[in-house]
């Protein structure tokens, strides 16, 4: 299916005018995203904006009532998030317009999404397939975790970047140094090493209720459990939040650790799947939205 869009600034027959997400439009994002019971703070709104971009439609009163981004990672892939109409404009056909508009917006790349439920009709219309299922797991730990040994997981150093923008590469396929730069800068960073070659990543930052671990990439299930067991330990008995495919092996382990399985996404993608290069693999999502 061919995207159709509709200018920016454009008006229709009800005299809603579809804008590029701007910062002025934070507020109305976040208030949209509580009516929705999405955690996100107006910061978690602010960085997303800054590394991305977007639509958001504005009534005649310049209330914000529907609102989407995209990220891009390079120029042959982007992903997709923070998909939100108001409840009151719903069933109009908002969600479509965005969606037209985006696609149109971050043509010909293909683009990975995170659909709830309620979104998946609208995405396989416009040419969206199911890849996966990612589960989202939350609370705050049942004890206090311990560090691994810091010859087998160690903080991130700036030294480090270069060698986990490479990983990340690896496992997703994606180009997004820019994204990775400003995760790191608002979180923790640790390294796991063998061989004194970096191995595999993970960071952990202020998000939504709590903190959220992620991204965490690594070659195997528990290498993975390792570097989120670093990220626990600094972290304390704090309520953390870890997005992970249904397939990585981590969920029980989670689940024992006190990090409940509380809902699911359909993993969807729109265009030709970038292999992953590998070993490492992705076991935990920056976010939903980012991937």
């Amino acid at each position: 299916m061919t995207a159709t869009t509709t200018r920016p600034g454009h008006r229709d027959h009800d005299d809603v005018v579809l804008l590029p997400f701007a910062k002025e439009h934070l507020e109305g994002a976040l208030r949209l995203s509580q009516e929705m019971s999405w955690p996100y703070r107006l910061e978690d709104w602010a960085i997303a904006l800054e590394l991305g971009q977007g639509f958001v439609l504005r009534d005649t009163a310049g209330t914000v009532i529907a609102t989407a981004a995209w990220w891009a990672n390079g120029e042959d892939h982007a992903s997709a998030g923070m998909i939100i109409v108001a409840k009151a404009a719903q069933g109009r056909g908002y969600g479509a317009r965005l969606m037209d508009s985006l696609l149109a917006a971050a043509q010909p790349r293909t683009i990975t999404l995170n659909a709830t439920a309620e979104g998946l009709a609208l995405y396989e219309r416009r040419g969206f397939v199911r890849i996966g299922v990612i589960q989202q797991h939350q609370g705050v730990p049942h004890e206090r975790h311990q560090a691994p040994p810091a010859s087998l997981v160690r903080p991130m150093a700036a030294s480090d970047v270069e060698a986990v923008a490479r990983l990340d590469r690896q496992a997703t396929g994606w180009a997004r140094p820019r994204m990775l730069d400003r995760l790191i800068q608002a979180g923790d960073g640790h390294v796991l090493v063998r061989d004194g070659e970096p191995r595999g990543y993970a960071i952990s930052r202020l998000f939504g209720r709590g903190h959220v671990i992620g991204p965490v990439v690594a070659d195997s299930a528990a290498d993975a459990r390792a570097l989120i067991e670093a990220a626990l330990a600094r972290l304390g008995r704090v309520f953390v939040r870890v997005d992970t495919s249904a397939t990585s092996q981590l969920g029980g382990w989670l689940e024992g650790i006190g990090l409940q399985h509380v809902g699911d996404a359909t993993a969807m993608v729109k265009g030709p799947q970038i292999a992953p290069a590998g070993p490492a693999r992705t076991f935990a999502l920056a976010n939903q939205s980012f991937n």
